[in-house]
């Protein structure tokens, strides 16, 4: 199947320039093209996915991919999809941010594939060269004003909360950027999230004007979900790829929330198994929906395209381990990963310690009296084992991995013991 013709199948196309001539060269392989990161954090976060797979499977269709990162167009901000002016960042932050971008994409993309190896770039490189008289002299004289208060990105803002100088440049430097690779490396082709689509188009035009040669572009839709949220956004913010901003386990979590009406189109929009397969899928989660089989191959598929196998595994363990399973053959990182997900007490001195003191040390109980009260009702668990008698101690022998105990009250507060080592 032609690549063009499945991103369409998946719901991955949003707006193209000619139908015709994008599925001629995508059928013939060997196009070199971009998309555009900002550098806003040190982290990519999972709204970034869409892009992230969408160079993948460019790639894997004997494309050859260009990360962009925008070290130079970082210092400015994109208005594209913002209510208001990002803060300017400095250049030390925005250093320090390139350097985790580029470490996540070595994840992702194959950078040692031969003809179609993936490159990273950073627009820092040239942006930071250019002499502001020539940039106007040689790119400005391109775009008036006319046609750059036409594109959404800049109306919206106009509209709103109104729009600086320097933002309303950010249009014309994205569209040199297009021009740069396609002068320096042979880049015919942008590809982005369908905001970007007037920065997208502003490029293409560049180069019809200034080379009077075609070049191509796609956008992919920004994702809702079918409940009318944001895509990608918790109550606690951002669900990101670094692991240790959030981690495998509330990454897989976040997969496993998915709206049963959602669970095709994800499949489709994130994963590279087949299109009949994932109707498949879609139609067996759907006869029996409480059983969330979808949901947790969804956040097994994901886990590991993000984090790895391992990880994957671990989170799924982990999750056993908060529903209350037993801890016969965990490992130690399992645990771990569980719990980031509850409070903490560092302890020292050498068990035994008499359990009702734990319980009130931690505040699982509030007092003695609760702690006998809720240890005869059967709500404490060690190591997700029941106690009930009002005398028992935690001993040498409850300790996990020569440093923790987990304690439970009732089916989900949680807490570990970390003793000193």
């Amino acid at each position: 199947m032609n690549l063009f013709d499945e991103l369409k199948l998946r719901g991955l196309v949003h707006d193209h320039t000619d139908q015709t001539e994008i599925q001629n060269i995508l059928g013939i392989g060997g196009m070199n093209l971009y998309c555009g990161f900002d550098p806003t954090a040190d982290s990519l976060h999972i709204g970034n996915l869409i892009p992230i797979t969408g160079l993948m499977r460019f790639q894997r269709a004997g494309h050859r991919p260009i990360a962009l990162i925008g070290g130079g167009t970082g210092m400015i901000g994109d208005p594209s999809g913002k209510s208001e002016e990002r803060n300017l960042l400095s250049a030390a932050i925005l250093e320090h941010n390139l350097k985790g971008i580029r470490a996540q994409f070595e994840r992702f993309l194959d950078f040692d594939a031969g003809p179609n190896s993936a490159r990273m770039m950073n627009n820092g490189e040239w942006l930071n060269e250019l002499r502001l008289i020539d940039f106007f002299r040689d790119v400005g004289k391109h775009f008036s004003i006319g046609y750059m208060m036409a594109k959404e990105s800049v109306k919206s803002r106009i509209a709103d909360a109104g729009i600086s100088y320097t933002e309303f440049s950010y249009m014309a430097l994205q569209a040199y950027d297009f021009l740069h690779l396609f002068e320096k490396e042979n880049c015919t082709m942008q590809i982005g999230g369908s905001d970007q689509w007037g920065n997208i188009t502003a490029g293409i035009e560049l180069i019809r004007r200034v080379r009077a040669k075609p070049a191509y572009g796609m956008t992919f839709p920004l994702i809702t979900t079918s409940d009318g949220r944001k895509f990608g956004k918790t109550e606690e913010g951002n669900i990101w790829l670094d692991p240790k901003r959030t981690s495998p386990y509330r990454f897989s979590q976040y997969w496993i929330q998915t709206d049963d009406r959602d669970v095709g189109r994800f499949f489709r929009y994130f994963t590279f198994l087949p299109v009949d397969e994932i109707d498949e899928i879609e139609k067996e989660h759907l006869k029996s929906p409480e059983k969330r089989a979808g949901q947790h191959l969804l956040a097994k598929e994901l886990t590991t395209l993000v984090h790895g196998a391992a990880a994957a595994r671990s989170a799924e363990r982990a999750a056993k381990i908060l529903f209350g399973a037993q801890l016969d053959g965990i490992e130690k990182n399992d645990l771990l990963s569980a719990a980031e997900e509850m409070p903490k007490t560092q302890q020292s001195g050498i068990p035994p310690f008499p359990l009702i003191d734990i319980l009130l040390e931690t505040g699982l109980s509030k007092s003695k009296t609760m702690a006998r009260k809720e240890l005869r009702g059967g709500g404490i668990y060690v190591n997700n084992r029941r106690v009930t008698d009002e005398g028992s101690a935690l001993s040498v022998d409850d300790i996990l991995f020569g440093q923790y105990i987990l304690l439970r009250k009732g089916k989900k507060n949680y807490h570990l013991l970390e003793f000193e080592r």
